[in-house]
């Protein structure tokens, strides 16, 4: 287990308790199945995705790469993606997110905001027609 095992798994058990909470309809929606309070999306994303995918960055960045061990990666994906399916929700967008810690990571570092990375990524919302244009 690398020294960052405990922050993964903590990350992992609070993200399931999220994603469990659209499961069994503890979490209120409006009638477009989006959930309601449109600051929730963000909330998923600076508290749960964010931390997820700056441990990654964290751990290959500084001068010593630190390695994962399969399982520990598995889960800090699992809990990233979790996390977007979340934030999806919170749209009314039900996505299964299959995306690499890595690939997040990297557009987390071109983008600089968790935000960005996730509407990228997962392509909720969806961008309008005038926001594509530069």
């Amino acid at each position: 287990m690398s020294r960052y095992g405990p922050r993964i798994a903590a990350l992992a058990r609070r993200a399931e308790r999220e994603r469990a909470a659209f499961d069994d309809g503890s979490r209120p929606a409006d009638s477009a199945g989006a959930v309601t309070g449109s600051d929730d999306a963000d909330v998923y994303l600076r508290e749960g995705a964010g931390p997820a995918i700056w441990l990654y960055v964290e751990a290959r960045t500084g001068g010593r790469m630190v390695p994962f061990t399969r399982p520990e990666l598995a889960a800090l994906e699992d809990a990233m993606n979790r996390w977007f399916e979340c934030y999806a929700r919170c749209h009314g967008v039900a996505l299964e997110a299959e995306f690499t810690v890595r690939e997040a990571a990297e557009l987390l570092l071109e983008t600089r905001n968790v935000v960005d990375t996730a509407q990228l990524l997962t392509c909720v919302p969806e961008r309008n027609r005038e926001q594509g244009r530069d």
